[in-house]
């Protein structure tokens, strides 16, 4: 491979990897050894504390995060020290006051955003190969699971650019970090089964994943917020982009794949879509579900109403993402003509009648009511079994 160093080459990402390494030889070979990498840190720690009492390991994770120190000077010193570690290191790049103007940005845009981080980020985000560990494990299959796992997210997306929400007492920091427990966790659980093909697939929720999913919920997101009618200044874009940075990097993406600018992050974001096979039947699923789940994720009950909002997602998502995307991910043959001009209308027309103070509120509002929010604050329990429908809730 003129001078390569030897790279394994997961059956799936033969083609792909090929059409990659002709645009750019070196982010190509980065992304596909990083197919093979989960999280070098964590992974080891979730291998000697799997023999935990399922009882324990929840009270120790959740100690780790909420920083309870009497608790978690009782749980096994790998796991003291990974909490310890995730507390000491920071990168020397981070900058808490850079997160301000992105605060700001979303909190005006909320509806805008999450409509582009809804029919856009999520679904192209299921379109590559880590639709596999979610179909494996069943986590997104129906609407029940994918309005859960849709709220989750929504939860996310409200406190990572929630002022301070990245600082260490912030939930916006404790979510990612939770994040990062739960895909080790899930890969863990894989490993351990005879349901993952690690051969074809790599490893399962890779670095490589999700160093390109980070290049999703930042680069795209604003490119998608773009096209539903927000407009950012360039100080605000490099905002998001720095929320996205820090939060992958709470969650664990190793700085090897992680993007460091929106212009590595559009470079990453292509060569890692070359690499990637198209959309197969499980991408499908999971992204259908998604849609399928909005209407009752908004709380809308009338069997009509749901039908139309589902509609609306469809058109939206369609316009986003594109048609070519959107026929391999098997959308209904809905029209997305006219769709993001009429949402741009919409907004623009509810900006005349409102202040600035009363949309950021009824945002907000609309936010909290479509998030999931746990009685006793958020769980940090993790899932005890390889198939969702056998784990207790998590």
């Amino acid at each position: 491979m003129d001078g390569a160093v030897m790279i394994r080459i997961p059956s799936a990402y033969t083609e792909g990897y090929a059409r990659a390494r002709a645009h750019n030889a070196p982010l190509a070979d980065n992304y596909m050894q990083h197919t093979c990498i989960g999280d070098p840190v964590l992974d080891p720690v979730m291998a000697e504390i799997a023999s935990l009492p399922t009882a324990d390991l929840h009270r120790f994770i959740k100690a780790g995060i909420n920083q309870e120190d009497g608790v978690l000077d009782k749980a096994p010193h790998t796991l003291r020290e990974f909490f310890a570690r995730a507390e000491a290191e920071t990168p020397a790049w981070l900058d808490y006051a850079a997160f301000m103007p992105a605060a700001r940005v979303f909190n005006v845009n909320v509806t805008n955003m999450l409509v582009a981080f809804v029919a856009g980020v999520l679904i192209e985000g299921f379109s590559t190969l880590i639709a596999k560990s979610f179909a494996t494990t069943g986590r997104v299959l129906n609407e029940a699971t994918a309005k859960r796992r849709l709220m989750q997210n929504n939860r996310h997306l409200m406190e990572v650019f929630f002022p301070g929400g990245l600082e260490r007492q912030g939930d916006g920091f404790k979510l990612s970090l939770r994040l990062r427990l739960v895909h080790g966790r899930v890969r863990y659980l894989l490993a351990q089964s005879d349901t993952w093909n690690e051969e074809a697939y790599g490893t399962p929720i890779s670095a490589a994943h999700l160093g390109l999913a980070m290049t999703v919920f930042s680069m795209r997101l604003l490119q998608f917020s773009r096209l539903v009618g927000t407009v950012f200044t360039p100080e605000e874009e490099a905002s998001v982009m720095a929320v996205w940075r820090y939060s992958g990097y709470v969650m664990g993406v190793p700085e090897s794949i992680l993007f460091t600018d929106r212009d590595q992050a559009r470079d990453v974001f292509q060569i890692g879509s070359l690499c990637e096979p198209p959309p197969d039947e499980d991408s499908a699923i999971m992204a259908n579900a998604l849609i399928e789940a909005i209407p009752g994720t908004a709380g809308v009950e009338d069997p009509k109403e749901q039908r139309l909002l589902r509609d609306l997602a469809y058109r939206m998502s369609r316009a986003l993402i594109g048609r070519a995307l959107a026929d391999q991910l098997q959308f209904p043959k809905v029209t997305s003509f006219g769709a993001l001009f009429g949402w741009r209308m919409k907004q623009r027309f509810t900006r005349l009648i409102k202040s600035k103070h009363a949309i950021k509120s009824e945002n907000f509002m609309q936010l909290l009511d479509i998030s999931a929010y746990d009685e006793g604050g958020p769980s940090y329990r993790l899932p005890d079994h390889v198939l969702s429908s056998k784990s207790n809730p998590w």
